[in-house]
């Protein structure tokens, strides 16, 4: 197989997986790039940062006017990782490849753990939805208590990023106070100096955001992945956002990080990118992306995150023995 013929193929995939769980392209395009297509692991993190810029866009631009981006709190998360990010990505292609991929397989495990994860507390969550349903029918038939819960039942949007199930109700309002008429989490909003509810999120939480937006930045910068599934689970841990608010303000931070980092390894001159796969790879991921939305409509979200998971646990096992074997 010729490697133009290779590169589309890998960047389609590559594409295909983004649209359809709305992230994680980056942590597939690198093993692909490096093992399929021959592509240093640096060099390989240089190309996935340009598709993970590229579709960070062009899903940025589907939330704009939704309400669910906060970009005040997305520029001051991205902010903490700028640094970080430009460090990482000058230091990218001086470490050894053996470290690079060892680092990239822990990774690739890691969100392979988060997305099933996810499958099981939304599976979890639904269940219990459809007992509160079944309960309120059983005291109050037709009241607007089971419209409620069964609304906070539904799986979410397809575009989600692939941790978006793990955090599905971590944002939301008890029960008990759905029933007392409380706004849902969603309408709430909030200030962007506080957290989805309207409280300040005070000095530790500012720490802690501040630390995982460091983190976030050096894992873009270091191995070119947009970290989508570590962004998601900040904003809603950290900062209490509601999953759609969180969801579309983390674009805002992937973008940030993924510029910088993309700017600063092409600025550094250490990166020499062979067009002959560069271009078809992204051209494929980025047309890709575009029927991934359309196959995400046909099939169930359960089952493609549970196809990808295995698809990073295999790869990650597949890299570390590689690296050690």
């Amino acid at each position: 197989m010729s490697v133009l013929i290779l590169a589309l193929l890998c960047g389609a995939v590559v594409g295909l997986a983004i649209g359809a769980l709305g992230g994680g392209g980056g942590v597939l395009a690198v093993p692909a790039l490096v093992y399929l297509l021959g592509v240093a692991p640096a060099d390989a993190g240089t190309t996935s940062l340009v598709v993970v810029t590229v579709t960070s866009v062009t899903a940025l631009a589907r939330h704009v006017g939704t309400g669910n981006i906060r970009w005040r709190t997305g520029a001051l998360f991205a902010a903490a990782g700028v640094a970080p990010a430009i460090g990482a990505s000058m230091c990218a292609h001086r470490i050894p490849q053996a470290v690079l991929t060892t680092a990239f397989a822990v990774l690739a495990a890691l969100a392979a753990a988060v997305m099933l994860r996810g499958l099981r507390a939304a599976h979890g969550s639904r269940q219990a939805a459809a007992s509160e349903t079944a309960a309120s029918q059983d005291t109050a038939p037709g009241s607007a208590v089971g419209a409620v819960a069964s609304r906070s039942g539904r799986p979410g949007p397809a575009d989600a990023t692939a941790v978006g199930a793990a955090l599905r109700t971590a944002g939301g309002t008890s029960a008990a106070a759905q029933r007392a008429g409380a706004p849902a989490p969603e309408e709430a909003g909030g200030a962007d100096t506080a957290d989805g509810h309207g409280r300040s999120v005070g000095r530790a939480g500012y720490l802690r955001t501040t630390a995982a937006g460091a983190g976030l930045g050096a894992v873009t910068g270091l191995l070119g992945v947009g970290g989508g599934f570590l962004a998601v689970p900040a904003l809603v841990s950290v900062l209490r956002l509601p999953m759609r608010q969180a969801v579309g303000t983390s674009l805002v931070v992937i973008l940030i990080n993924s510029v910088a980092s993309l700017a600063t390894r092409l600025a550094a001159g250490g990166m020499s990118l062979d067009l002959a796969i560069f271009g078809p790879f992204v051209g494929a991921a980025i047309l890709g992306a575009w029927d991934g939305k359309r196959l995400a409509a046909k099939l169930s979200g359960a089952a493609l995150q549970r196809t990808f998971a295995a698809l990073l646990l295999a790869m990650a096992v597949f890299m570390l023995i590689d690296v050690f074997v």
